[in-house]
């Protein structure tokens, strides 16, 4: 049990030091190193859930808010274990999990719209990274994908569930599938030297597929009670 705790504070920690780091990082080094470090039972991990979800996501977004919001108890757990309350971590994190994924039940439709604003977000700061502008002011390019994926998002419900879900799962499935080149298929330094040249890639890949999904899931959604129709 001490090695489990010690194990979630050396992670807290060390998610820490990167937020920290983060300015002084460019965020295509950080989504690289992110991507390089994968295993490939996480990264065939990461394939098969984001298929799920870029092809199912409309089915299964109830699930997958309360996933989320799990995890953020998860890190408020932790958070609070670290700064506000000196006690055990582990029964700590537990409640707080437990306490956010019952409170995503009747917050389901704002999760989903957050989560949405956040998907716009994601995607107008690629479109800034693909286009070759300074990464520095990437989070520029986010704020206003976070601002109109909001709106939208807050009007139309299908749009926020279905935005989320195929972003999610492109960037879960472009993200095993490098890291098993990376590691496995291809010579490693070109592939990274390929990326970094080439600064339009990694947002051109998550993009193809998740408009791919975009694509089925609306097709498949229709008739669905979820969304009214």
């Amino acid at each position: 049990m001490n090695g489990l705790i010690s194990m979630m504070q050396i992670a807290f920690i060390a998610a820490r030091e990167t937020v920290e780091q983060q300015e002084a990082v460019p965020p295509l080094e950080i989504i690289w190193q992110h991507v390089t470090s994968l295993d490939l039972i996480e990264a065939l991990t990461f394939i098969s859930f984001g298929a799920v979800c870029l092809f199912y996501g409309w089915r299964i977004f109830k699930i997958l808010v309360t996933i989320i919001f799990g995890l953020l108890g998860l890190l408020v757990g932790v958070w609070a274990n670290e700064y506000l309350i000196a006690g055990n971590v582990i029964w700590l994190a537990m409640i707080c999990v437990i306490f956010f994924a019952i409170l995503s039940i009747p917050l389901m439709r704002w999760g989903v719209s957050l989560l949405g604003a956040l998907s716009g977000g994601i995607l107008t700061a690629g479109f800034w990274l693909a286009v070759g502008l300074p990464q520095e002011y990437v989070w520029m390019g986010g704020l206003v994908g976070l601002v109109a994926g909001g709106m939208i998002s807050f009007i139309v419900f299908k749009i926020a569930v279905i935005l989320f879900t195929s972003l999610g799962g492109s960037a879960l499935m472009v993200t095993g599938l490098l890291a098993v080149l990376y590691r496995y298929m291809v010579d490693a330094m070109k592939l990274e030297a390929f990326v970094f040249d080439y600064q339009w890639f990694l947002p051109a890949a998550i993009l193809a597929p998740m408009a791919l999904g975009i694509a089925v899931q609306h097709r498949f959604s229709k008739g669905a009670p979820e969304f009214g129709e």
